[in-house]
Order: C-alpha cells, then structure tokens, then sequence
C-alpha cells in the first residue's frame, strides 16, 4: 500500500511539474512537433491540448446516462404531457438550428458576393481604361484590408474561430471537451472573418466554417445562450447536458454543409460518416429535419434575389454546378480515364495531407513568436494571393472569340466565362476567367461544360500549380478557413487538364472530368466516400454521373489510405486532441485492461456515507473525475450469510463540488431519506458541470460531519472483467461514450475490492499504451 502511495504522490509532482512549465511559457507556443498530450510512466497524467491557440485542459463529456436516485425520482415523476413537451423541444430546437443556419448563410453570401463584386467591377473598370497599376493598388488594397479585418479578429479576440472548426466539432463529437468552440465571441468573429477572408478572394472556402457555425447555434441554444446570459427557463435546461447537446451540434453540423453546398441528404451523410461517433434513427430523423429547413430558407433566398433585390447577389451566389442538362456518355473504354483520375486523386491527395502537415508545423513555429507575428503570416500570404491572381493572366495568350457561342464575349463584368482583361476587343484572356473572379465563380467557369476549346493546356497548367501553392500557404494561417474549396479548385485543375489531353480517346465531357478531378481529390484528401458522392450529385443535378463517381471515389480513398490518415486525423493528431479511433491496433487484442490499470497509481473509492474532509482532501489532490462508491459489510440478497464488499456505482467530481457548495452535510453518520435529496437538489442541476474546488470552503467543524452519497451515485456504471481485451474494451467505451469505464476481478476473493481500476480516454490511446509497454511498438512493426 506504501508503495502505491508512492507512485501515486510521484506522479502528482510530476503532472504539477509539467502544469508549472506549460504556463511558464506563452501559451500560444506549444510547438506541434513536441506532445501535446504530456505523459508520464503512469496513465494517470493530465492531458494538456493545443485548441485554436491556447493550451487547455481536455475532458472527456459524459455522454452515459447517469441513473442515480434523483434521475429515476425525475423520470417516475414525469407526466405524458412533460414527456411530450421534452419530444416536441427537441424537435423545436432542430428547427431553429436549421432556420439559423440557413439565414446566417445567406447573409454570409449575400455580404461576399457583393463585397468581393463590387471590388472586382471595380478593378474591371480600371483594366478597361488601361489604368493596370491603380487596378493592382486597389485590389491587393482591398485584399489586404478584407484579411487585416478576419486576421485581427482571430488573433485578439476568439483564436478558435480560425481554421474550419471540423476536428474540433469531430473531436466533441467524439466524446472530448474542446473549450471555447462554441461561445458567442467565437460565433460573431467566425461569421465577419468568413465574410472578409473569403471576399479577400484568399485559397479558402466557407463550408468549414459554416460548419462550425452551425455547430455554435445548437450550442449556444441548447444551453440558453452564452455563459453569461443563459436562459434559466425551466424546459430549456433540460438540455443543458452532454447528451442532448452532442445530438443538437450533429443537427449544426449537418445544416452547415447543407447551408455551404444547398445539399441537403450530403449535409446528413457528412454528419453520419465523417464528423459523428454516435448515431441512432431519431437523430437521423433530427438532423435531416434541420436540413431540410436550412433548404427551404435558401431556396426562398434565391427567388427573391432574382427579382434583383440583393445588389450583386444573383444566381452565383451560392454553390450549384448544374450540369442536369449535360448528356453524359460513355463506354467501357472511358473506364480507363476513370480509374487513372481516381489514382491520381489519391496519389495527390495523400501527397497534399503529407505537405500540409509540413506546412503546419511550420506555421506553429512562428505563430508561437507571438499574436504580431500571426496577423503579418496572414497578411503575406493575403499579399502574395493578390499579386498572382492580378498579374498571372499577363502570361496567357489572347484567345479570339468563338462566333458560335450564345454568351457574350468577351465579358467585362464581374463574372463570366470570357474576361476580356488585357485583350483587344473580340478576343478573351482564359487565365483571367478563372484567377480574376470569387472562388465560387471559379469553379462554375472551369466546371463549365460543351466548351472543349475554351480554355488553353498551358493556362489549365498555371491555374493548377498556383493553387496547389495557395492551397498549402493558406491553410493554417489565422482566419476562420474551410478545405473543401481548395481542394476542389486543385482537383478540378487537373481533371480538367486531363481531359484536354484525353480529347481525342473519350466521350466525357472536358467539364465533367474537372468535376471527377474535384471528387477525386477530395476522396484522396479527406478519405469519404458516401457524403462526398452525395454532396456532387446534389452540386450537379446529374445522375448519369453517379457510377462513374463512385468508381473515382473508391478508388481515390483506397490508394490515399495506403500513404496517410485522413486531412482532419492530421490535424487532429496536431492539435493533440485525443480523438479515439474506430478501429484499435492489432497489438491492442494481445494486452488485457487489467495489465493496463496494473501501471495506474491505486484507485481512490469513497464509502456510501463518507467522511466530509476525505472528499476534500481527494478533490484537492488527485485530478480524477470520477469514484468509485462502495459499501463494507453488506449481506448479499442471496441469502448468504457471510458480508461482502459492495460496489454501489461511480460518484462524479461535479456531483462532489456541488454537495460541498450546498452544504449537505450530516452530524452523524446515516443514510439519507429520499425527501431530504430532493428538498437539495434537481436532476437538472446535477446535468451541470460547473464549480471548482478551489471556490468552495469548508470549516473545520464541517470537515468532520458526513456526506450520504449514495442518492448521487450512479449505481449502473459500465464495468469490464480485467480479462478483457484493450481492443474491446476501447470499442466499447467509444461506442457508448464513456468517461469511466470500471475493472472489476474475474474472482472476487473475500478482502478484495470489488473495483481495481478505472480506466478513461486516456488510458486507451495506442500512443499512451506504447509509452508504458514499449514492448508491443515491435508487435506494432511486425
């Protein structure tokens, strides 16, 4: 027992010891090279992750239905009525995630397309005069304006809001606590940092972060608005617990790709196989219903912008390649293009993730010089984005205009598929149409199909390469950024380049190739297969292009995943997020979770009705959430005469503080009536998780009375036979959304605890295990 004590207390000084040099130092200069989830000899360190751009405290959320006295007391006492008014608001909820979504969204676009318009109508009319150094003044001015404003706002005021949001939004999905993600600070500078990075005409796209926006509105309304001006209403707060909050940020991410790409059954299957770990029909249901609304506000949108009623907001303005009048043929032969454009998505895709993590941890290295040092990396990339995009289309050769085309050409206006630029009249520059417009008009023009002679190899090439460029700079510097633009800006460069070269041997359209180049790409990238396949149909409107797209994807994620993990695995594993994978390691079936809790210092337990200052003193020196509560000399029901040890359940830290904050303390030691428990507490107080030990203080007197904490207890916790598995222990805790998973003894001998260790997230992580038995690393090789 000694010697337990002892490692116990040396692996306490040693977390304090890393606590103490981690504040040391700026916090914003964790470097990504180093581990951002410390560890000692022990499992029981605490873990410490790079979120946004601050160090932080990760937990785990208690996704387990804690059925302690008060919980069973709350559902018995529950009428019909109450139940259906709990059904009805959380349909409620999900229509106002929805409704949300979809009206910020439009007023994202709105804002873009009439920013980023009347700055491109504005340099079009100096080019046209032939004024081409005060068009190259205004528009890298403007550029460097729009990013100084998104930049700025990240920087000083919510450092989450930058990046897409999605690994976060993954991670909390998946049962870890990401802090900040979701305030109303972080949902203001996501919505103007979108509007300026985007109308910046940087590399970046809207659909990450209106993910993360969406997943900040069922955030903000599950739990009544932001922390300081919560709603206290009493229906509300039922919902302000890690449960329905988990199945509500589904709802928000679902409705942010719908609201990002006006696809609605993409937005569910995106939620479905990407970001969600837990899922179930009603909550299919749920999130299609948001869905659909995010649909419905949008499309009245877009009726009414016909009229002419948004300015400079028409029919470009939201993602929708419609190609449904396109025929698309093709025979066995066209199946070669096919599979070699799926090859080189996911050759180009894994070689993207690969120099994008390089990028990173560049990035990281001056990020941690300081919050300067991020707005000038902003700035230069903003720079250099404007210059290329400007002065690019100089190299490319006028093209005479076609006299059979039925749009105007050349165009002089903000968008369309022949900029005249630099050209005498009757001639278009092709360079010009795809690199001096919105991101989104980009797409549509290279996208754009029956125009096989519209664009020349050489422009495709230039077009191809400087967003490859842009598309590793841009990532990563702090302005709120999604993945999905970029990446389909690079795949549709180079489907569409090889389409010009396989001209002469298929039927596929040159325009329908850069659609399988985007699908591609993103499959090598990103590694989805159903949603990504889903989300193009609905882009499209085509379903003559779902076999072929299919094939492309399969094929794009099978090579990709033989190189690297996944776009958002990287960054998770950056971020030092301990995301728990679907499936455990091979060697995980080879180690037993009772050889796992063997190296963890002794569990602390509690008896059914405790000692106040035993409580305390372990709130105080051990960082655990949760412990055990077990009761000595209890006669089993089965009639034998002999006592024995019985393990009541797990007691949580919050439940804990709060006992010690009210004051529900005894003179002797007893069991409580259940009166008393509910004269104390709610089951809706016992949801929150707020309070801090070192905000409570106790007396002297009051460390002597009593705590009957047997009415708090969760008395099902989930236990596993210390025979068990690693690997299927890890499946079972992520599957059901554990924070504490008990190990119980195959035999229980008298004198012997009932409970001989509690295993958590941390516990079983592969790179956690692998620092203990670094024996298994050669299993791992093998």
């Amino acid at each position: 027992m000694s010697k337990e004590s002892g490692v116990q207390k040396e692996s306490t000084s040693m977390n304090d010891t890393m606590v103490e040099e981690v504040e040391e130092r700026d916090p914003e200069s964790n470097p990504l090279n180093e581990p951002l989830l410390k560890r000692n000899r022990t499992l029981s360190s605490n873990p410490l992750a790079l979120v946004g751009a601050k160090v932080s405290y990760i937990e785990s959320l208690d996704y387990e239905i804690n059925e302690n006295d008060l919980f069973k007391q709350d559902w018995r006492s529950r009428s019909r009525t109450q139940v259906l008014q709990y059904i009805f608001w959380k349909w409620a909820l999900a229509f106002l995630v929805g409704l949300l979504t979809g009206v910020i969204a439009t007023l994202i676009n709105l804002a873009i397309e009439n920013i980023a318009g009347y700055k491109l109508l504005a340099v079009v009319n100096f080019i046209q005069k032939e004024r081409y150094l005060t068009g190259f003044l205004y528009f890298t001015g403007a550029n460097f304006i729009l990013t100084f404003v998104a930049s700025i706002l990240c920087v000083c005021f919510a450092p989450t809001a930058a990046g897409p949001g999605i690994p976060e939004i993954k991670a909390y999905l998946n049962g870890v606590d990401t802090p900040n993600m979701y305030g109303a600070t972080t949902l203001f500078v996501k919505i103007i940092g979108s509007i300026g990075a985007v109308s910046a005409g940087l590399d970046l796209g809207k659909e990450g972060p209106l993910v993360h926006i969406g997943s900040c509105i069922a955030s903000l309304l599950g739990q009544g608005g932001p922390d300081n001006y919560r709603i206290k209403w009493r229906w509300l707060r039922y919902f302000n617990n890690d449960r329905d909050r988990r199945d509500l940020i589904t709802c928000g991410a679902s409705s942010g790709v719908c609201a990002a790409f006006r696809a609605p059954v993409g937005g569910v299957l995106f939620a479905l196989e990407e970001v969600a770990t837990w899922w179930r029909s009603a909550l299919l249901w749920r999130t299609f219903f948001s869905t659909a609304v995010v649909v419905v506000v949008l499309r009245a949108t877009i009726e009414l912008c016909h009229k002419g009623k948004c300015g400079l907001f028409g029919e470009g303005g939201l993602i929708m390649f419609d190609v449904s009048d396109v025929t698309v043929n093709y025979n066995v032969m066209d199946v070669i293009p096919v599979v070699i454009i799926g090859v080189l998505g996911g050759v180009l895709g894994s070689l993207y993730n690969y120099l994008l993590h390089k990028v990173l941890r560049l990035y990281n290295l001056i990020n941690q010089k300081g919050k300067m040092y991020k707005l000038l990396l902003s700035l230069s990339v903003a720079l250099f984005t404007s210059i290329c995009q400007y002065c690019l289309p100089f190299l490319a050769k006028c093209t005479p205009c076609d006299p059979s085309l039925s749009e105007m050409c050349p165009t002089n206006g903000r968008s369309g598929n022949f900029k005249q630029f630099n050209c005498p009249n009757g001639h278009y520059n092709d360079l010009a149409t795809l690199l001096l417009t919105t991101n989104d008009d980009a797409v549509r023009n290279i996208f754009s199909t029956n125009t096989p002679f519209e664009y020349q190899p050489f422009s495709i090439l230039i077009f191809f390469a400087l967003y490859c460029i842009l598309g590793l700079i841009t990532f990563g510097i702090a302005v709120p950024s999604g993945l999905f633009l970029p990446i389909i800006l690079m795949g549709s460069g180079y489907g569409r380049l090889l389409g010009i070269l396989m001209r002469p041997h298929t039927n596929i359209d040159q325009g329908l190739f850069a659609v399988l180049g985007a699908a591609s790409l993103m499959a090598g990238s990103m590694r989805m297969t159903v949603s990504l396949c889903v989300i193009f149909l609905e882009l499209t409107n085509n379903l003559l292009l779902l076999p072929i797209t299919m094939i492309v994807l399969l094929i794009a994620k099978t090579v990709g995943d033989s190189f690297n993990p996944s776009i958002y695995e990287i960054i998770l594993h950056l971020k030092g997020l301990p995301f728990m994978d679907a499936n455990p390691e091979p060697w995980m079936r080879n180690l037993t979770v009772g050889e796992l809790v063997d190296v963890k210092p002794a569990v602390i337990s509690f008896r059914g009705v405790e000692k106040v200052a035993n409580i305390v003193d372990a709130l105080r020196n051990t960082t655990h959430n949760g412990f055990p509560v077990m009761d000595c000399g209890v006669v089993p029901a089965t009639g034998v005469a002999s006592e024995a040890t019985e393990l009541h359940g797990i007691i949580l830290r919050a439940h804990l503080i709060q006992v010690l904050k009210k004051k529900w303390f005894l003179k002797e030691k007893r069991r409580t009536e259940e009166w008393e428990v509910r004269e104390k507490f709610t089951w809706v107080e016992l949801a929150e998780r707020e309070g801090n030990i070192e905000d409570v203080a106790v007396t002297k007197e009051e460390m002597e009375m009593f705590v009957d904490l047997h009415p708090l207890t969760n008395t099902t916790p989930f236990t596993v036979l210390e025979s068990m598995s690693v690997a299927k222990a890890m499946v079972l805790f992520r599957q059901v959304g554990l924070r504490h998973m008990l190990v119980v003894p195959k035999y229980q001998a008298s004198g012997v605890s009932p409970v001989i260790g509690i295993l958590t997230r941390q516990d079983l992580l592969a790179h956690n295990i692998l620092t203990v038995f670094p024996h298994l690393s050669k299993s791992k090789r093998k």
